[in-house]
């Protein structure tokens, strides 16, 4: 049987899942959960539709980590609490709700993996590359940054959810990364979003590049640093001000990619294992949780998706 790795981007589902499920709580006081629900009815739905043999939660142990603010200080600042340092912002109702999440998770038996330092982002990319020939991956995500890791060869492509959600997400490979951004490949993906920028992470991009110009001169030159290389030899296809452009940007695209990239390489622990549990870790803290937080149908369909009820 073909190993299929499913790999969460936790965050963004459970903040699509706050937004996206009503909060019906049973009394004004009690811990909302509506976060809570949505995130492990998602879980149901992919493992239904998707059948993974393997799957990670991957989650932030560090949103704004320190490497990528040192290269380009603005990283993120827009996300932050005024006042703090580093703190993000995040619904009152949903942050007492991760805590939840992550006790199920555990309770349950589903893997759940963060790196100090490290995004999850990172994590991701760090457990594609270490699947590489040994099993098919879906990055399950509704950020495009992660559209980088796409690689037919190696068998990983991108749910992204979007627009549809778990239930209908685009299904991201080659041929829709040509289709939509005319770049081949998720390493010309990355190459292209150093120069397009992304105000959602305080990227400012090459000033006067936008995403079709900067898909063009990925396409032309292959890769950035071609691009750059072109742009030091004074390559003749490259004039006026957009040349005048991506000279003065030359301090920005040395910075960049070590923000735009994800680290493909983090120590994991050695007791790592992606693998879906074949009994309820706990079934008592479980039930608790179940209890607790009004979660017995979206918990029943977890536990018939994992084939644990």
């Amino acid at each position: 049987m073909q190993r299929r790795l499913m790999l969460l981007d936790s965050a963004s589902l459970y903040f699509r899942a706050f937004y996206g499920v009503p909060d019906r709580r049973a009394t004004p006081d009690a811990l909302p959960n509506n976060a809570i629900r949505g995130f492990l009815d998602m879980i149901a739905t992919l493992v239904t539709d998707h059948a993974p043999t393997e799957l990670v939660a991957c989650w932030d142990n560090d949103w704004r980590p320190a490497f990528r603010v040192e290269a380009i200080p603005s990283y993120k600042t827009h996300r932050m609490v005024e006042g703090t340092d580093g703190v993000e912002e995040s619904p009152e109702n949903l942050t007492p709700q991760v805590p939840v999440i992550v006790d199920v998770l555990a309770a349950i038996g589903l893997t759940r993996l963060g790196i100090d330092g490290y995004e999850a982002d990172d994590v991701i990319g760090t457990l594609t590359v270490g699947a590489h020939g040994r099993a098919q991956v879906d990055v399950v995500t509704g950020d495009r940054d992660l559209f980088q890791l796409v690689d037919d060869q190696q068998s990983v492509r991108v749910l992204y959810t979007a627009k549809g959600g778990v239930r209908a997400p685009d299904v991201v490979d080659e041929a829709y990364l040509e289709r939509k951004y005319a770049v081949g490949s998720g390493a010309a993906y990355a190459d292209m979003a150093v120069l397009r920028g992304d105000s959602s992470d305080g990227l400012p991009g090459v000033a006067g590049i936008g995403e079709k110009t900067a898909a063009t001169l990925i396409g032309r030159y292959g890769y950035l640093a071609a691009l750059r290389a072109a742009i030091d030899s004074g390559d003749p296809a490259l004039k006026g001000a957009q040349r005048t452009r991506l000279e003065a940007a030359g301090d920005y695209l040395d910075a960049a990619p070590r923000v735009v990239e994800v680290v493909k390489d983090i120590p994991l622990p050695a007791d790592f294992s992606a693998a879906l549990p074949t009994e309820i870790a706990d079934p008592g803290v479980l039930q608790r949780l179940t209890e607790e937080h009004d979660l017995t149908t979206p918990v029943a369909r977890v536990l018939k998706a994992l084939q644990l009820d």
